[in-house]
Formats: structure tokens, sequence, C-alpha cells
């Protein structure tokens, strides 16, 4: 097969790669669409030790299964593999399983690839009238359902929630659809980019602020940090209400910014969270699937062999769409 290939900071290379032999109680899915998330991105720039060279990037991926006796089912894929015995796992809070594994990060290779090897556990059936492109987006849209969840939870009700969401990509995004599909309808958006804010105005009917256009004076009750900078928790922590919750799902920078005092005397909660359960990726999906979470049209598709140029694009800045979606070129 081929595949787009991490080989150094900043160095994509598309080639040849072996294809995968699934293991007992897997199946092969031959790739169809596959997302560039920020933590590709991170990667990319040689910023995560958990990712070394060489290694398939990739994590957002649909596909139809190629083997097997559901060969020909098209499916979403739950990248995130977990061992279904442990604590966390019998509690239904599988994504803080100790032995965890997620594809794109060793010994799992990624889905920027003609073939991928999964758990048939770990695969959501796509119905008709869903195209690949919006199916890949059920992983990025499971983080924002699953930070929003916590969130709604910590806080106890619905009624006058005022929501704030930094970061216009498909995080963000995800995170603003599902703070409405969730009951939540007064969330603003901030987003420096201008080409994607009005992208994010005009193509998804968002309310989208520039960082400097927020009034001081504002406060929110629920904050969802999808940037995750030292800047974005400073500014998370100054317009948190008095008990309000801040969700933090970036991991853009790993310190600095919480003001601890304000947080400690006006009981402001700070929830860590990654990624999500099965089930919260479940419920995405089928809340996908009953359009609840809107067209999913705001993808710009590309050839998963012009993949580096997308990746330098995204750096750059020079992409207004929450997502970029790779497309492996015909077997």
């Amino acid at each position: 097969m081929k595949a787009l290939v991490y080989t150094g900071a900043e160095t994509l290379d598309y080639a040849a790669a072996p294809d995968p032999v699934p293991a007992p109680g897997e199946v092969l899915i031959r790739v169809e669409s596959a997302g560039i998330c920020g933590s590709d991105m991170h990667a990319y720039l040689g910023h995560d030790e958990r990712r070394p060279a060489p290694l398939i990037l990739g994590h957002e991926v649909s596909g139809v299964i190629a083997d097997g006796t559901q060969a020909g089912q098209r499916v979403t894929v739950n990248p995130l593999v977990t061992c279904g015995s442990c604590p966390a796992c019998r509690a239904g809070r599988d994504n803080l399983c100790p032995d965890r594994q997620i594809i794109s990060m060793p010994p799992r290779p990624g889905g920027f690839a003609g073939l991928l090897a999964m758990p048939a556990g770990n695969l959501v059936p796509v119905p008709a009238g869903i195209g690949p492109d919006q199916a890949a987006l059920a992983e990025p849209i499971a983080c924002g359902w699953h930070a929003v969840r916590l969130g709604r939870a910590a806080l106890g009700e619905d009624a006058g929630i005022r929501a704030l969401v930094f970061g216009g990509g498909a995080i963000g995004l995800g995170a603003a659809l599902s703070l409405a599909a969730q009951g939540i309808a007064d969330v603003t958006m901030i987003e420096p980019n201008v080409a994607r804010r009005r992208y994010l105005e005009l193509h998804c009917g968002q309310q989208v602020i520039a960082p400097d256009a927020l009034d001081p004076a504002a406060r929110f009750e629920l904050i969802v940090d999808g940037v995750g900078i030292e800047a974005t928790r400073a500014r998370s922590s100054a317009i948190a209400a008095p008990g309000g919750v801040v969700v933090h799902i970036g991991l853009g920078s790993a310190a600095g910014g919480l003001d601890i005092r304000r947080m400690t005397l006006q009981e402001i909660a700070f929830i860590g969270t990654y990624t999500y359960t099965a089930q919260d990726f479940r419920d995405t999906a089928a809340a996908m699937f009953e359009g609840r979470l809107g067209a999913l049209d705001w993808t710009e598709r590309r050839p998963l062999s012009d993949g580096a140029a997308a990746f330098a694009d995204i750096r750059a800045g020079r992409v207004a769409a929450p997502k970029i979606v790779l497309k492996p070129d015909a077997p």
C-alpha cells in the first residue's frame, strides 16, 4: 500500500509501506478519508515525543471493511483501543485505560494509508446518506461531545448557560456543535484567523469573534478550550463566571496560564478531558447520522499524495476550512 509517512520534523514522505496484518479479532479497512488533526501537526513539527519518526500518522478515519463476513460495510473508526477489563474500562471510562493505545502512536500505525487494521469493536457502521468525509469527522467531534458532557454534568444545569469556545478548528467547531446538540444555545467562538472566522460565520452559522473583540467584562459559565496554550488558559481563568467550569481539550502547550487564586476564590472548576469514551463516540456518531450536528460539510479534500503540502498549508494559516481530509489514491 501507499502511505504518508512522518520521517522527521516537517518531513512527510508519500511512499510504499507494508500492508497491515490484522490480529485476532481485528478486520482490515480500506481507508476512504482521514482527517488531519492538531496532534498530527504537533508530531509533524517535532513537538510530540509520543510520535517518534518514522510513523504513519492520522487517527480520524472512515473506510470500508475489506475482509471477513462484513466486507463492504462502510464504517467510521474509534481509534482508541483499550483493554476492556481494567477498572476504568469496567466503569465506562475506557478512555482512561492504563493500557490504552491509539492509532498514529506506536505500536499502532495511523490512517494516512490505503489500509488500516482495527478491532471490530472499534467500528461504527455508517448509514447511506453519510459520505466518508463526513464519517471521518466522528473522531474530532467526539472530543468536543465528551468535553461538553463533562462540563454540563459539573454545572448541574442547562438553563442560562453562556458558553465560550476557544479555537475554530474541528475540535472547537465540534464542541460548538455539541453544545447546541446537548441543549446549550448561547455559544460564542474565538478564532484569530480572519479567513477561518468568516468561513465559520458564513458556512457553519457560528457566532465567532477575534480574540481582542471579547468584552473584558463578559463572563461564561462553560468554557471549552480547544487550543490549550498558556494564553487561552489565562483568558479562561479570567472570564469564567463564579462557579463556572473550564473544560480543557487542546494540548498546544503543557504549562502556565491558570489563575489558581481566582479559580479557588470563585470556585471555578478545571476539567482536563482526553478523547472520549466508547459510548461518547457512539453517541456522537448517532447524533451525526440523525442530523443533529448539521450538514458536516466543512471539510477541504486533498489527495493523500499531496499530504505534505496540506500540512504546510495548515502551518502557514492558508486553510480556511476547519478540517482537511486526505483521500488515499485508488489502489
